[in-house]
């Protein structure tokens, strides 16, 4: 691959898992990896360059006469063999998290979800210690998205349909959460009512699809596989559009959408305990309520050791 070496691939691929691991679970996020990992404007760099002009460049390339050459330095001009591989190392995280959360949400939804409230909640704390509230406009903005995180993480019945749309919806809202340090695309599904739907959906599919290979059947990917396409569908939408107006954001008034996003993280405290009490029709026992707080425990230590050793989580990182 022109411009690149085997080890600087293998790298990123690397940066991919880890991202992919992280966007996977609700309260880290992948962005914060690629921060400390130092790839996040290199990252954030060739997503602004991939714009539906350079990509009629490039299909321009590919007429014949084909000159390889010519394709070759239109990639690496906006970096996209770098995004492929950060690309591919994410998914296949994805994929393979997914699989151990969809099990989890079947067999111990409690542990699972008192864990990723306490991930939810250190994560605020962590982050929130480096934004200061100074003014009506910080204010404002921290009531608009606690209430907004809050509100939406309630028993809403248009959140209970896992439609087309919504999945659509959830993509770009995913995507466009998953490229922020400190804010956790997986949370944005959580808070939506998609988390566990498309962990879920997404195992189905894999698994539908190794078991192709074993005389499976191909009619039996259509179902998972549109849902799965529906949430590829607004993730591409929304790296394209939202993930710019946020970072646009960022670069207007930097302080208040930080602000306003780390309201975003406290509001959705909410989304784990309505997804145990409501959505899973689990009561609340002093039993439960036991489990819940021991596993929350963990998941604070965990993203308290993961701050403290490992990704260094930085507000400061989160610019355009």
């Amino acid at each position: 691959m022109p411009g690149s070496t085997s080890r600087d691939a293998l790298r990123t691929y690397v940066i991919g898992l880890c991202m992919g691991s992280a966007d996977a679970v609700p309260g880290v996020s992948g962005g914060t990896i690629a921060l400390i990992a130092g790839i996040y404007d290199r990252l954030i760099d060739a997503i602004t360059n991939l714009t539906p002009s350079s990509l009629r460049r490039i299909l321009r390339t590919l007429v014949p006469p084909i000159d390889r050459e010519d394709t070759w330095a239109e990639l690496d001009r906006i970096d996209l063999p770098f995004l492929m591989v950060l690309g591919l190392g994410i998914v296949t995280a994805i994929v393979l998290v997914s699989r151990a959360v969809h099990y989890a949400d079947t067999h111990f939804p409690v542990l699972l979800f008192g864990f990723f409230f306490g991930l939810i909640g250190a994560s605020a704390v962590v982050i929130g210690r480096q934004v200061s509230l100074s003014g009506a406009r910080h204010l404002g903005a921290a009531l608009a998205g606690f209430l907004i995180a809050f509100g939406l993480s309630g028993d809403l019945t248009i959140l209970a349909d896992h439609s087309l749309p919504l999945t659509v919806i959830a993509g770009a809202v995913a995507i466009t959460a998953m490229i922020l340090p400190g804010i956790s695309g997986s949370l944005m599904l959580v808070i939506l009512g998609q988390y566990t739907f498309l962990s879920g959906t997404l195992s189905t599919f894999t698994g539908r699809l190794a078991a192709l290979f074993t005389g499976g059947s191909a009619a039996s990917l259509v179902e998972p596989g549109t849902t799965v396409a529906a949430f590829i569908l607004g993730a591409g939408f929304g790296l394209v559009t939202i993930s710019r107006v946020v970072h646009r954001a960022l670069e207007v008034d930097r302080q208040t959408t930080l602000v306003f996003l780390v309201a975003l993280v406290v509001g959705s405290l909410r989304a784990p305990v309505v997804v145990i009490g409501v959505r899973k029709g689990i009561p609340w026992t002093v039993e439960t309520i036991a489990q819940f707080a021991a596993v929350a425990v963990v998941g604070v230590l965990v993203l308290v050791a993961l701050d403290r050793y490992a990704v260094d989580i930085e507000a400061d990182g989160m610019h355009p």
